[in-house]
């Protein structure tokens, strides 16, 4: 039985596929998604008795238009926009189309979901329990509050937090040493119940979490990667959150980075300065924060402007 010749659609739309997974090595995933979006929007072009080869700016809109009366959301609308977006710069690029109709074509605006945070007394009840099991001496309980204070003092990744080499913490400098995202340095300033933590666990717990004299790492583990995974600090962070009374979901590392931006902005600390001690790169990513303390103190004036009392 022979083969079904495909149409000149499903031809290019198997180079463009083809060239994803060979040319730049992108993932199969990947190449399922755009090959499905690409094929979806062919089905509807074929209903309209159009194809993709034919398609112009106002059959893209059609279809985007088309996707939102369907109750697809603005950010699945987005991301087949920019499938359709690299398949016709390949198809225009290839010969295969005069023209590349998705050029003048706006993303659908998605709203950027606000991060998620703790109050500063939520936070303050969870270094409050750590620094009480801590005193007990026990070494877990010692790196955990040492972990604890350090992330809410730095606002580091967890992949940073974690993987902190023992020499970034240098006797006597109150900084820390971090190597972020395209290895690039920054210093952070460390406050100092953290250097008190920090120093507490280096003298009396570390040692009980390596075998290896030489392991270079702060938080030292005789795992495979040397260092405490970023899933087991997640998991102790989830315990702590339980014990102190708040609910388990609402914790997590990434929650108290987002609470220590939030609470430096909030205690009137410059952008500018928040954007280099978390280590972004583009000062956009920072100002989702503003957006957050805006709606608290929206929230506040609501709650608390005696013109709202009931």
């Amino acid at each position: 039985m022979s083969r079904t010749k495909p149409s000149p659609d499903e031809a290019l739309a198997e180079s463009f596929c083809e060239m994803l997974l060979v040319e730049r090595g992108a993932s199969e995933r990947t190449v399922r998604n755009y090959g499905r979006d690409v094929g979806r929007f062919g089905a509807w072009l074929s209903k309209k008795k159009t194809s993709l080869t034919k398609a112009g700016r106002d059959d893209v809109a059609g279809y985007l238009a088309h996707l939102h009366d369907t109750g697809r959301s603005a950010a699945t609308a987005a991301l087949c926009l920019s499938a359709l977006r690299q398949f016709y710069a390949f198809a225009f690029e290839d010969g295969a189309t005069s023209e590349n109709p998705t050029l003048t074509i706006e993303a659908p605006k998605t709203r950027r979901p606000l991060p998620k945070t703790l109050s500063p007394e939520e936070v303050g009840r969870l270094l409050d329990l750590s620094e009480a099991e801590a005193a007990g001496g026990e070494p877990g309980a010692l790196r955990f509050h040492a972990l604890m204070t350090i992330l809410y003092a730095t606002g580091l990744r967890v992949s940073e937090l974690v993987s902190l080499p023992r020499v970034a913490l240098r006797d006597g400098e109150p900084w820390l040493r971090v190597v972020g995202k395209g290895d690039k340095e920054r210093l952070v300033p460390l406050t100092d119940e953290a250097i008190s933590a920090a120093a507490l666990y280096l003298a009396e717990g570390r040692a009980r979490f390596t075998k290896a004299p030489d392991n270079p790492f702060l938080f030292a583990s005789n795992g495979k990667d040397g260092h405490l995974t970023a899933a087991r600090f997640a998991q102790l962070l989830k315990d702590a959150a339980s014990r102190a009374g708040i609910a388990r979901e609402r914790v997590s590392p990434h929650v108290l980075r987002h609470a220590f931006a939030t609470h430096l902005l909030e205690g009137g600390a410059d952008l500018r300065a928040v954007q280099q001690l978390l280590g972004h790169a583009d000062i956009t990513t920072t100002q989702i924060y503003t957006h957050v303390t805006r709606e608290r103190l929206a929230r506040v004036l609501e709650e608390k402007h005696p013109l709202n009392a009931a």
